[in-house]
């Protein structure tokens, strides 16, 4: 029984085991996913059977149907409720993104989302735009006819062909000051490195990827290294340790509320992308934990925030950047600590190569399925580029809003940050270029996972030795 502990050292127990927060949260994953009382069912009298316990079978079967429901009414949703001729205000959704030689961007009319592409002076006009902004046009709501399923699962309901694309206007307040920050750390980039190296600034500080050249996303995904450029955990860590001086001076319910507050406002300056939902909420309940008293395990954590992610939005069931990055977090958190404890060396050395291969381990399925790779590269790629670009995602911030403030030494307070994002960008370029034929990798991987074996059998030799009486 897993215990936790109140603010006067008493322990308590969790009403529900990790592992059957787990199988819950792999219940509604699957009603979800299939939809289908068989499948769902087949998962809570397997969960009874593991866990001996009839709470689980109820839990895991309410669960499982809930997120079946929920998605039956998301692709219910995914589909126009009208099209035609539209003049009016719409809301833009997510920061415009080049397309070829174009722009694309969704925008939001009465409750629905559009993809529009722009060209000519609706390019010029849109490009400037951010999420949460309102303009100002005249189009057509069309039905999508291509990559309709892609298109639904980011809750795009058609497209939008634009006639006229007239004024605009800001939006909410939280929106603005998200845009402020986003425009000043991009400007200072841009003023300080240059657009190739300061789209990877970005990249690594906010997950703004939209600008980076196609030779530099070919190479960060051959190197092992994309997951970088998607805000993940990490980057809420140091967020949270940056604003820790601060956070420490209140009280502990007050100080709850403001890290909640700053990881919510950061959700929005990231815009919700899927890695960030699930760094975010984590987080959230990480704090929420903690302000009561509790000692919560991060699997225990990642579990719930699964849970509750994808029953309010099942569609990430089918998200990439979704499943990478709970696969990576489950990988550290399970696979890591263990793998820490059978590795020889230094701490120095077995502490992050334990940790990646414990992050490797948990998206080696994700990756095969959906980019049919996975780099042999990674490993020491990841040795030499994580540290810094971990630096740089904590001094990034910072350093970008006091460049905006104070032109004249915008250059010397970027300069780590600069050298931070090159040395990234080295790694992953060369990285790339020495990655080996699918199948010298998979010899490189088979050998790799022939050490580990090795390792950890010694390990058990020596424990079973180290318990024979002399």
């Amino acid at each position: 029984m897993t215990r936790a502990y109140d603010a006067t050292g008493g322990a308590r127990r969790h009403p529900v085991r990790d592992v059957e927060v787990a199988l819950i949260a792999l219940a509604a994953v699957i009603g979800v996913w299939t939809q289908s009382l068989v499948c769902v069912g087949v998962v809570a009298v397997g969960s009874m059977i593991v866990c001996r316990r009839t709470a689980v079978l109820v839990g895991c079967l309410l669960v499982g149907l809930l997120g079946g429901w929920r998605a039956h009414r998301s692709w219910d949703a995914a589909a126009p409720r009208q099209l035609g001729h539209y003049v009016g205000w719409v809301v833009v959704v997510g920061d415009p993104a080049p397309f070829g030689s174009g722009l694309r961007v969704t925008v939001e009319i009465h409750g629905e989302r559009f993809d529009a592409w722009a060209y000519g002076s609706s390019l010029r006009r849109l490009v400037e735009r951010q999420a949460g902004e309102l303009v100002y046009v005249d189009g057509q709501r069309r039905a999508t006819t291509s990559q309709v399923r892609r298109a639904q699962l980011r809750h795009v309901v058609g497209r939008f062909e634009l006639s006229v694309v007239g004024d605009w206007h800001e939006g909410s307040p939280l929106y603005r000051t998200s845009s402020r920050v986003r425009t000043a750390l991009r400007t200072s980039a841009e003023s300080s490195m240059g657009i190739p190296d300061s789209s990877l600034f970005t990249g690594l500080v906010i997950g703004d990827d939209s600008r980076q050249p196609a030779k530099m996303i070919a190479a960060f995904r051959e190197s092992g290294l994309s997951h970088l450029t998607a805000v993940s955990g990490e980057n809420v860590a140091f967020l949270i340790a940056a604003a820790s001086p601060l956070l420490r001076r209140l009280r502990p319910w007050s100080r709850w509320g403001a890290t909640l507050a700053l990881i919510g406002w950061f959700m929005v300056l990231t815009r919700f992308e899927p890695s960030v939902l699930r760094a975010g909420v984590m987080a959230m309940l990480a704090g929420s934990s903690y302000v009561l008293g509790r000692q919560t395990a991060v699997a225990r954590l990642l579990a719930w925030t699964v849970a509750l992610l994808v029953l309010v939005d099942p569609m990430l069931v089918w998200s990439v950047g979704f499943g990478l990055s709970t696969g990576a977090t489950a990988g550290v958190c399970l696979a890591a600590p263990r793998l820490a404890a059978l590795l020889p060396g230094p701490d120095w050395l077995r502490v992050p190569l334990s940790v990646t291969l414990g992050a490797q381990l948990g998206v080696a399925l994700p990756s095969w399925l959906v980019f049919h790779r996975l780099p042999l590269v990674s490993l020491p790629a990841n040795l030499l580029a994580v540290p810094v670009a971990g630096f740089v995602m904590l001094f990034g911030i910072p350093a970008g809003l006091l460049s905006t403030l104070m032109p004249p030494i915008a250059p010397l307070l970027m300069a780590p940050c600069t050298a931070g994002t090159r040395w990234v960008e080295t790694v992953a370029y060369l990285a790339a270029a020495i990655e080996p034929s699918p199948g010298w990798a998979a010899v490189g991987w088979l050998a790799v996972v022939i050490s580990i074996g090795g390792l950890v059998a010694r390990h058990h030799w020596r424990g079973s030795a180290d318990d024979v009486p002399i």
